[in-house]
């Protein structure tokens, strides 16, 4: 850190912008040949590069520091996400020591100075802020003032894998010497000591867990089950929070249902369509809300960490008011005065509208698994009974009880239902469990004896075609405001992404799990955005793209600090939300696959 130490005194001790520590000024001694004048923002204490980077171009006194750790140093091999996550974690100690340090609670973080380090939830996901990359060593030592002297030529130090902890700083105003201290020493020695007390007894059990996660989404993949929840585990959340609920009565598996699998004893529910119920709580929503907290890893502690769910489930419900655009919605609604249900469009969808589309939308992005609520469903959407069939001779609306069996025998797509009203599911499910004080029981026999004098036929039904095909056109499809040269993107915690000239509701969008996976939505969105500018877009290889560019680079490729209200952490969303995004924009448009663009 000695030459970020010459180039900080060096400046106005009253600056606000820092310009010479994000260029780096470096004059480069070679061994042999000429001086030459270069920049490099990593400044190295040791091995150890900490590159200064501005995080918008309005916040200069809050840079963005990557702290680059060698992996040798660290003394592990593993590389997954789960260590990178357990490393962040275990970092939040030594900062918050650093912060304690400099509080004072009768001034503001300007004036005391602060670190800002990522507070991640109970998942585990592919972060921007810890991640491992390949990273280029420190090929000089340290002269006078800026200047370097090249090591030995005629060696090569090729890039090394490094643990990249990623934070953002407030530096105190005017306060140069504080600032120094901050960045050069408080900060260097804190990482120094995380790197000689990191644990390996709790990392080697943090990825013991991953390892058995793993092993567990193997096994549901190749078997015929959707979900394992293991015996013990804590499905309530403390009130407002992501923890587990103090004195929560611990998941106890139905004995009929009760497997084994690697090692861990638990429910496993099979595919095809099931039913929970239940009175008002009796924990079916905190059930069905710890499936849906399954597509990903948990944290060991979380109490759902071996709540291990297929990774394309979807959560489904209404949503007046979304936009949909050609989306075939024929399966469930016949036909609507004046449209085409088989290529669907609106601004305004109503409750049944909506659902259709975000069902038949999941459906052709892949989703094997469906989640519902019946309390967060329309109702004629999802049941008709038989008094109303009688009733209303001409009803457009094919209730989802006379498709859902037809979506998983003809598309292998399952679907979890929690349902508290209406009976009519459990003549159509699989396997019933009705929830009582948070213990599950499996009702399926008594339920089926019940449902007999009230089974529902679906011989009238004429076959369907579940999937389709929309190519997205680029107009419209921009970051850029109409008449304006500069784009536009701003993210907000409520969520709501203004992108050009788009609002984009996706509050429903239950599968977003972090404010900082919606700030990489607006990102990614953005980058989809400007890198696509022909007539037609094929929207699915664009993605993937993306994700193979966000693979190879890390997920901090898609971020510009042009947009000075957007956060700089993310957590990399899956490709189902994204694509989500996209179909709530209003100002885009599709052609089906038979359409011509005029």
């Amino acid at each position: 850190m000695k030459r970020l130490k010459n180039i900080l005194l060096s400046m106005d001790p009253n600056t606000g912008t820092y310009i010479e520590m994000y260029e780096g000024p470096i004059l480069v001694i070679p061994s042999d040949g000429p001086s030459y004048e270069d920049n490099d923002n990593t400044y190295y204490r040791d091995s150890i590069g900490y590159r200064i980077h501005r995080s918008n171009k309005n916040a200069l006194d809050r840079p963005t520091v990557t702290i680059q750790i060698p992996f040798d140093l660290l003394g592990i091999e593993n590389q997954t996400n789960a260590t990178a996550d357990y490393c962040l974690r275990a970092f939040r100690s030594y900062v918050d020591e650093l912060n304690a340090n400099l509080c004072n609670r009768s001034r503001p973080d300007k004036e005391n100075g602060k670190y800002y380090l990522y507070h991640p939830g109970p998942e585990i996901l592919l972060r921007n802020t810890a991640y491992f990359g390949m990273i280029g060593q420190k090929d000089y030592e340290n002269g006078v003032g800026n200047s370097v002297y090249l090591m030995n030529e005629n060696i090569s130090y090729p890039p090394k894998m490094c643990l990249c902890i990623r934070i953002q700083m407030q530096l105190p105003y005017k306060k140069m010497r504080k600032t120094i201290q901050m960045l050069c020493r408080d900060l260097p020695e804190a990482v120094d000591k995380f790197v000689a007390q990191l644990d390996h007894k709790k990392l080697y059990d943090v990825l013991s867990l991953a390892s058995k996660q793993d092993a567990i989404r193997a096994w549901l993949k190749q078997s015929e089950y959707c979900v394992f929840i293991a015996n013990g585990s804590i499905l309530p959340r403390s009130k407002g929070t992501d923890l587990p609920l103090n004195h929560a009565i611990p998941f106890k598996s139905t004995a009929n249902d009760e497997i084994e699998v690697c090692g861990v004893r638990g429910i496993a529910i099979k595919r095809g369509v099931t039913v929970i119920t239940g009175g008002g709580y009796s924990g079916k929503s905190t059930l069905l809300d710890a499936i849906s907290a399954g597509i990903y890893d948990h944290i060991e502690g979380d109490g759902r960490e071996l709540c291990i769910t297929d990774a394309s489930a979807v959560t489904i419900c209404a949503e007046d008011g979304r936009s949909v655009k050609n989306v075939n919605i024929s399966p469930f609604i016949q036909w609507i005065p004046g449209g085409n249900t088989s290529d669907f469009s609106t601004e305004h969808a109503s409750g049944s509208t909506s659902q259709a589309a975000n069902m038949m939308e999941a459906v052709n992005l892949g989703a094997k698994l469906l989640l519902i609520d019946e309390d967060k469903s329309a109702t004629n959407f999802m049941i008709r009974d038989k008094m109303m069939r009688e009733l209303i001779e001409k009803e457009p609306v094919i209730p989802f009880t006379d498709r859902v069996n037809e979506l998983y025998h003809q598309q292998g797509v399952s679907t979890i239902l929690i349902i508290g009203g209406s009976g009519e599911y459990i003549s159509v499910a699989d396997k019933i469990y009705r929830m009582d004080d948070f213990s599950i029981h499996d009702v399926t026999k008594q339920s089926k004896q019940i449902c007999k004098k009230y089974s529902i036929t679906t011989d009238f039904l004429k076959p369907i075609r579940w999937t389709y095909h929309r190519t997205l056109l680029s107009n419209g499809f921009t970051p850029y405001p109409e008449g304006s040269g500069a784009e536009r993107l701003e993210i907000s915690n409520m969520g709501f992404v203004l992108i050009g000239d788009e609002l984009i509701d996706i509050r429903s969008l239950r599968n977003i799990v972090s404010p900082a996976q919606l700030t990489a939505l607006g990102f990614m969105l953005r980058q989809l955005e400007i890198k696509n500018n022909e007539l037609k877009i094929d929207i699915d290889k664009c993605i993937d793209e993306l994700y193979e560019q966000i693979e190879q680079e890390g997920l901090d490729s898609v971020f510009s600090g042009f947009f000075t209200t957007c956060e700089r952490f993310m957590d990399l969303p899956r490709k189902f939300e994204l694509l989500a995004v996209i179909n709530r924009m209003r100002n885009v448009n599709f052609i089906s696959e038979d359409s011509d663009v005029q």
